[in-house]
């Protein structure tokens, strides 16, 4: 449907302010705790590497798997705009609850009867380990280290604990006690944010296209200004959140987290009057429908959510207990379902155009895979083996994550401007060849890292300009897929499905994340109370998967250049 603006702002709807507004504060407070949280699991709660990144590949994942129930919801019954509204809240909620910290885990070491309690100094990469005798209240606190076969090596005065200079591993046992109240409520919290994103997510950038009729030359330009929105919430949100968790404590990067998200509510709430009517139930009387006594059909969207968070926070819980099997199964089931629906329901340049779609939908996977090791396994990697030496400041992990959305900041308007300069000689790149490029660059980026890891030898530190140009190459391969990607699939979608397609965007970007926690995984290194046992070990493993997934990247974008003037063709020329 066509709309016809009657405000606008710099050539655009006034309502794109608004989406832009709250987008940007909810990409703020996901990517405010995204940034520590596989800190915050491997430290606070002390899980190994292997069970964080599957963790917290099994909630990125289902962060966008959730959007295709969303979608649907919206779609047929709430709207966009109450979805959003919804989802919304229950990010408040959930964000707020990651504050919630308590006093952590405690590893417990066990030597000629006594017991040790192994703990760090702080947070992040520059945390120190000590050791404090549990009975004995009042002694001074050692620090301590190991060495490459696990042995306990104290290194500060161990004689005031009555420990000697040394422990070999087979003469101590380590325990760990976690508060199960405190990791609950985590799990709780991941449940309220996974389902917070399910309704809002896919919704809103379906908002952002209901502003531009079809054929409407402005419409990739307001989903790249839109797209600036996300990133800059993610800027901001990597600095600010990531410094004040690593410096100050986990609970003030949440929390900060959460009044991010908090002050989105309150815009899209009190500035919906310049939507001007788009998003709004498409049968506001069947919404009032009683279908289960007093519940109306309206009541049971929002009752949905919750199973939504049941089941999310039962899959959290249990993440690493799930075989990846089953995601990819899900992954099958999905796409036969869309390409039913496209050959049952739809015909001619609707389906041609739908078919171009499920290409785009499916040919985002590795690109995500790769990119969301930012999160996990990149960001393990530059807390523990890069020198984070800037200006005489050890600058915290986390807010390396920033350099992402301030390369898109800074780039995203060159490369929208490139292209219309490109397009006016005829020389701009179809969508399915900025894809084939945009996961070629997704590998290349992993390979310059590899690069800088082998320059810095087999135990060094690895220098911390290869992290910013390992970010540098993947901003500029996003840039090439994921904002013309929203737009490909808002324009190729039918009108009736354009919710549902959005959602299956979200959704095979889920199933990404979760193929990322596996390639983060992979990548795991031992550690005895958050802190590496073998740095050189660590290192090796590595370089040998990010070389090897580099040249699969690179092998896939090769073939997706291939198969893209087929890919043109079915677009019906809507590129």
């Amino acid at each position: 449907m066509t709309h016809t603006d009657t405000n606008t702002l710099f050539g655009h709807p006034r309502g794109l302010v608004i989406l832009f507004l709250t987008e940007m504060w909810e990409r703020f407070s996901y990517y405010g705790m995204r940034g520590l949280l596989i800190l915050y699991l491997t430290q606070h709660f002390l899980f190994s590497d292997e069970r964080s990144t599957v963790l917290y590949g099994a909630y990125t994942a289902l962060v966008y798997v959730m959007t295709i129930i969303g979608g649907v919801l919206a779609d047929r019954y709430l709207g966009s705009r109450k979805a959003v509204t919804f989802g919304a809240i229950l990010l408040v909620l959930g964000h707020l609850g990651m504050a919630f910290e308590g006093s952590g885990s405690r590893q417990i070491m066990s030597f000629n009867g006594a017991e040790y309690q192994l703990t760090l100094d702080g947070r992040g990469g520059d945390a120190n380990q000590i050791v404090i005798a549990l009975d004995q209240p009042g002694q001074p606190s050692s620090r301590i280290s190991f060495n490459d076969g696990g042995s306990a090596m104290l290194v500060a005065e161990p004689a005031a604990l009555g420990l000697p200079a040394a422990i070999n591993v087979s003469e101590y046992t380590l325990r760990t006690e976690t508060q199960s109240l405190y990791l609950n409520i985590l799990y709780l919290s991941l449940a309220l944010i996974i389902t917070g994103v399910g309704f809002l997510k896919a919704n809103i950038s379906t908002m952002v296209g209901d502003l531009y009729g079809f054929g409407d030359t402005r419409r990739d330009s307001g989903f790249t200004i839109f797209y600036m929105g996300i990133n800059l919430g993610s800027f901001l949100a990597s600095i600010f959140c990531g410094y004040l968790g690593i410096v100050y404590g986990w609970k003030y990067g949440f929390g900060l987290a959460g009044i991010g998200m908090l002050a989105g509510l309150v815009i899209f709430l009190r500035y919906q009057s310049w939507l001007e009517g788009r998003g709004e139930p498409p049968d506001p009387l069947k919404l009032r429908e009683k279908v289960l006594g007093p519940l109306t059909v309206e009541n049971l969207c929002y009752l949905t959510g919750l199973g939504i968070i049941a089941v999310s926070m039962l899959l959290v819980m249990n993440a690493h207990l799930v075989h990846q099997g089953y995601v990819g199964m899900l992954g099958v089931i999905i796409l036969v379902v869309l390409l039913g629906y496209t050959f049952m329901a739809l015909h001619g340049v609707e389906r041609n155009r739908m078919l171009a779609a499920l290409y785009f939908i499916l040919a985002q996977i590795p690109f995500w895979a790769l990119f969301e090791q930012g999160g996990s396994s990149l960001n393990l990697f530059t807390d523990r083996l890069v020198d984070r030496s800037l200006f005489g400041f050890s600058v915290p992990a986390p807010v390396f994550q920033s350099l992402n959305a301030a390369f898109i900041v800074i780039f995203a308007p060159l490369l929208a401007w490139c292209w219309v300069i490109l397009a006016r000689r005829g020389l701009n790149p179809s969508t399915p060849v900025k894809f084939a490029l945009g996961v070629f660059m997704a590998g290349l980026g992993f390979l310059a890292l590899v690069g800088g890891m082998k320059v810095s030898g087999a135990a060094g530190m690895t220098a911390v300009y290869f992290i910013f140009l390992i970010y540098w190459i993947h901003t500029i391969g996003e840039l090439m897929l994921s904002p013309v990607g929203l737009s490909a699939v808002t324009k190729l979608a039918p009108a009736r499905a354009v919710g549902m397609t959005m959602g299956a965007w979200f959704l095979y970007s889920g199933l990404s994340n979760y193929l990322a926690g596996i390639i983060a995984a992979g990548t795991g290194a031992d550690t005895i109370g958050g802190q590496l046992t073998d740095t050189a070990a660590a290192k090796a493993t590595y370089i040998e998967v990010y070389t090897n997934v580099g040249y699969v990247a690179m092998s896939i974008a090769l073939v997706m250049l291939l198969v893209s003037p087929v890919i043109k063709r079915l677009m019906q020329d809507a590129d």
